[in-house]
């Protein structure tokens, strides 16, 4: 099981630039998505894992933790260091954080 964090630790996170990596589906990433975070869906995550910013901590996000689990997981074996956003997207709207809509 790999590490969570609460939305509050995300949101300071968040605002001092760290990276967040969204693991939803692109149909749910274009619905509605946390500025500036990187789409990768989960599936898709080890053949890309090249693609996630190293030498700092990445934030996995997801509709609502389930999926950023697994993700920030599999990037931990991986060596980044990874959290998941316990709540995920849902959560993070509900907190009053900004999304936005569209494909990356």
């Amino acid at each position: 099981m790999s590490p969570e964090v609460d939305l509050a630790r995300f949101a300071e996170a968040y605002r001092d630039g760290a990276t967040v990596v969204d693991v939803r589906e692109p149909d749910e990433f274009s619905a509605g998505h946390v500025p500036d975070a990187l789409p990768i869906p989960l599936g898709r995550l080890l053949g890309r894992i090249s693609e996630v910013p190293r030498g700092g901590a990445v934030y996995v996000i997801c509709a609502s933790g389930n999926r950023s689990r697994a993700g920030a997981a599999l990037l931990r074996r991986a060596g980044i260091e990874a959290y998941s956003v316990a709540g995920g997207t849902k959560g993070w709207v509900r907190a009053g954080g900004q999304v936005v809509a569209g494909a990356a």
